[in-house]
């Protein structure tokens, strides 16, 4: 089973909000998921975001790979660097 870190939309029209999951990678973007492990809202000046690390990192050492929307939002909040130094000490 191929894990995907991505996002899946729970707003109302014209008001996006996403959760950030743990989720197969042949199930739909709102479907069935495997854990949540953060949110991110748009609409807010600037956007927030929240994302639980441990749980994030548990998935990225298990092989979960990050969409591209994902990654970016890890990246800003600096865990991208750290799974990268930790894959580095090994």
């Amino acid at each position: 089973m191929a894990v995907k870190l991505r996002l899946k939309r729970i707003g109302a029209k014209k008001a996006p909000f996403y959760r950030i999951v743990a989720a197969d990678s042949r199930s739909p973007r709102d479907g069935r998921f495997i854990e949540i492990v953060g949110y991110y809202d748009p609409t807010k000046q600037p956007a927030q975001v929240k994302v639980d690390e441990e749980k994030v990192m548990k998935w990225l050492n298990d092989g979960a790979q990050p969409s591209d929307t994902v990654r970016n939002i890890l990246s800003k909040e600096g865990i991208i660097k750290k799974f990268a130094d930790s894959k580095v000490a090994k």
